[in-house]
């Protein structure tokens, strides 16, 4: 640990002092470094602000506000995007399918009153609905078509399964469907390479399996550039004249924006810069997000039982899905128990005194997912707490 890791610590601590705990908080300093340093890696792209990463509106005004490089947003949910919409916010692609007609309705209604929103397809089926609702209000929906990015190698799938669209064949038999519809405008292509962007390859300890996550990181991103340019390619050879290509993520930037088919990128995880972003090569951001759960019990030395904790990320479950300790630094799980429902123990033995009522300060695997289990987020800058704010759950939101 070192003098630094001690500084901030007691900096959190002090700021702490006083509230109830647990409690999340967002250093906001170090997110507009993080934002500063997306915008750099983004190199002149336009970067739309993936809001299941960060779930708090005060939040995503912040980084669209102060930092020109991010423009628009991408939800998770129709129904998230007709919110958003409905408190201001504009230019929205909602990233994955929806067929919920109640949803659906919600996003024509504000496209009916000037939104820009578009709606994310890569099936004939959701076509039909999407043109029910559009014929109903009496709307024109912008899609975008959502071609699958994951890379086949001997053997192995490399990516996520996300997506039926795998080429120009299929990408163009479902906008050529789609450019029949009436309602219906094609307006964009989206291509997450999730292999590339969300798999983390400098893993401590595992040096092995982080050397070959980066051999077929490396093969991958010539198939995913290829594959990409010739989808685009093909559809303005037919006339489907794209206002946007989306592609990459926060762990992405770099490879993505360097594509020339490509006009934006997406990124929100890293303005909180979570655990699982430890492990990448590339890049390094500044956590600027975490909780803090306080010390109840001191069953042995150098044990220090926390109250609450189990907040786990999504995905194949893993260690790595577990909430890491972060300061006093040095702090760590105890493998047989982890992070748990009402405690969660940490063994510490480093030089910051640790008591009954002192915080224990824990970072989540993921970004957003942490506002799902807090109603609020504490805003520090300075060292110190200058205001709070609604997370998505706060505002009474739930959205999956």
């Amino acid at each position: 640990m070192t003098s630094d890791d001690e500084r901030l610590y007691e900096t959190y601590r002090r700021a702490l002092r006083g509230r109830r705990l647990p409690v999340a908080y967002v250093d906001l300093d170090r997110l507009r470094e993080n934002a500063a340093a997306l915008a750099a890696r983004g190199e002149g792209k336009p970067i739309r602000l993936a809001t299941k990463s960060v779930r708090c509106r005060a939040l995503q005004r912040l980084v669209l506000g102060e930092f020109p490089a991010f423009r628009g947003l991408m939800c998770f949910t129709a129904g998230e995007a007709a919110w958003l919409a409905a408190e201001g916010f504009d230019d929205l692609l909602v990233g994955y399918p929806s067929v919920d007609e109640g949803e659906l309705r919600a996003v024509a209604e504000e496209v009916a009153r000037g939104r820009r929103i578009v709606l994310t397809v890569d099936d004939a089926v959701q076509l039909d609905r999407l043109q029910a609702v559009a014929s109903d209000r009496g709307v024109e929906l912008p899609v975008c078509l959502d071609v699958d990015m994951s890379s086949s190698f001997p053997g192995l799938h490399f990516g996520v399964r996300r997506s039926p669209l795998r080429g120009p064949a299929e990408v163009l038999a479902l906008a050529r469907e789609a450019s029949r519809r009436p309602g219906l405008r094609v307006e964009g292509l989206l291509g997450y390479e999730a292999q590339i962007a969300g798999v983390p390859d400098a893993i401590p300890g595992r040096a092995l399996r982080s050397a070959l996550v980066r051999f077929l990181k490396r093969r991958s991103r010539g198939d995913v550039g290829r594959r990409r340019a010739e989808v685009v390619a093909a559809l303005r050879a037919e006339g489907f004249a794209l206002r946007f290509v989306n592609g990459g993520g926060t762990g992405s930037l770099e490879t993505t924006t360097a594509e020339p088919s490509v006009t934006e990128t997406t990124a929100g995880s890293g303005l909180y810069s979570p655990a699982l972003f430890d492990g990448y090569a590339a890049f390094r951001h500044r956590p600027a997000a975490g909780f803090a759960l306080p010390i109840t019990r001191v069953p042995a030395p150098g044990i220090y039982t926390c109250h609450g904790g189990g907040y786990v990320a999504s995905g194949a479950a893993g260690p790595d899905k577990l909430p890491r300790p972060y300061l006093p630094a040095g702090a760590a799980l105890l493998p047989l128990e982890g992070a748990g429902e009402v405690q969660t123990p940490v063994a510490y033995r480093g030089p910051v005194r640790l008591g009954v009522g002192d915080p224990l300060f824990l970072r989540h695997a993921k970004a957003g997912e942490l506002c799902e289990r807090f109603d609020r987020l504490l805003l520090l800058s300075g060292g110190e707490v200058v205001d709070e704010t609604p997370t998505y759950r706060g505002e009474g939101k739930c959205f999956l």
